[in-house]
């Protein structure tokens, strides 16, 4: 019995701890500088969904285990998501109808992610139609540069995630691919 629950607090540090890694890429500040990412809780909130779709995407039909650390990984975040919304002092009404919005909004982010990617489509404009849609989406005048630039990113940084071991993965070792350089954002 305590064995399982010593497992348990483990395997959720070492989820919490991927995460962290996970965010620390999408909170480069190359992407906010140079790519034009809004520095803001929406562009922020949008990197990490970026970069937590492609570690999942990476893990799926990876077997059962790349699967549990996938939802794990997914829940992480939404707990993240949920103690950043009591942070910023939403009410604790307000917070399971945000979650709702928040778990749609990701659900809708990685559909649309997965289908820009799907079957190694080298089409860029739809990938550059979901992060304008997605990561951009508060952006009035988004740079097509910006947009070339983050869905090159995305690819390589998928191309870089496919070249790691997945026993890797699972054990928490992740690399990203380097933020490209576009030219700075307006200030």
């Amino acid at each position: 019995m305590l064995d399982r629950l010593f497992r348990r607090q483990r395997e959720a540090r070492a989820a919490a701890e991927f995460f962290g890694r996970i965010v620390a890429q999408a909170r480069r500040p190359e992407f906010y500088r140079d790519l034009g990412v809004p520095d803001s809780l929406d562009g922020r909130f949008d990197m990490v969904a970026l970069h937590v779709f492609l570690v999942m995407h990476r893990l799926k039909g990876q077997g059962e285990a790349a699967e549990s650390w996938s939802r794990r990984l997914y829940e992480v975040m939404l707990d993240d998501f949920e103690k950043s919304l009591m942070e910023l002092g939403a009410g604790d009404s307000g917070i399971p109808r945000r979650m709702k919005q928040i778990a749609r909004g990701m659900a809708g982010r990685i559909d649309a992610y997965h289908k820009a990617l799907e079957g190694g489509s080298t089409d860029s404009r739809v990938l550059e139609v979901a992060l304008d849609n997605n990561l951009y989406g508060t952006v009035p005048d988004t740079k097509p540069a910006w947009l070339a630039a983050m869905a090159g990113y995305v690819r390589a940084t998928v191309s870089a995630l496919a070249g790691q071991p997945l026993e890797g993965l699972l054990a928490g070792e992740i690399r990203f691919a380097d933020p490209p350089a576009a030219g700075p954002a307006p200030g």
